[in-house]
């Protein structure tokens, strides 16, 4: 799904755009700019990954860092680039939510359920753990089962 949102970027010639950075573009729309913690905290991620995130969306000219209230701190901030198309991001956001339930409407079983469900097994028994598992089974075994 994320490589069709993407398709639509590329017909927009947005260049540089993932549909992974939107949610992180529309919360500093909405609410200004904000610290790497504040961010982080605004769309439930850790620090060390906001922080790589905003490295790379710095990277593709979307955002910008500047000094915070204090020397330690820095605020990240839209360019020029992202304020010109963040109306566009937020009628996408929009629209793929529709098209989520449009679909949804399509299959027994919803994919918002799907996720609740992985999220509930997940926290019985990590997936990590269920690695860890199974690579204890397959110790000795040279070749990588199909």
């Amino acid at each position: 799904m994320d490589a069709e949102i993407a398709r639509i970027y590329t017909e927009r010639q947005i260049k540089g755009l993932k549909p992974t950075y939107v949610m992180e573009l529309l919360r500093l729309q909405a609410k200004g700019p904000m610290t790497i913690t504040e961010l982080a905290e605004s769309v439930g991620r850790t620090h060390s990954a906001l922080s790589q995130k905003v490295s790379a969306m710095r990277t593709a000219g979307l955002v910008r860092t500047v000094p915070g209230t204090d020397a330690r701190s820095k605020k990240v901030t839209l360019t020029a680039k992202s304020k010109a198309i963040v109306e566009l991001l937020a009628a996408e956001w929009r629209a793929t939510e529709a098209a989520i339930t449009e679909l949804e409407a399509e299959i027994p079983y919803p994919m918002t359920q799907v996720v609740r469900d992985v999220e509930e097994a997940l926290a019985r028994k990590s997936f990590h753990d269920r690695i860890a598992e199974k690579l204890r089974g397959f110790e000795g075994d040279p070749s990588p089962k199909q």
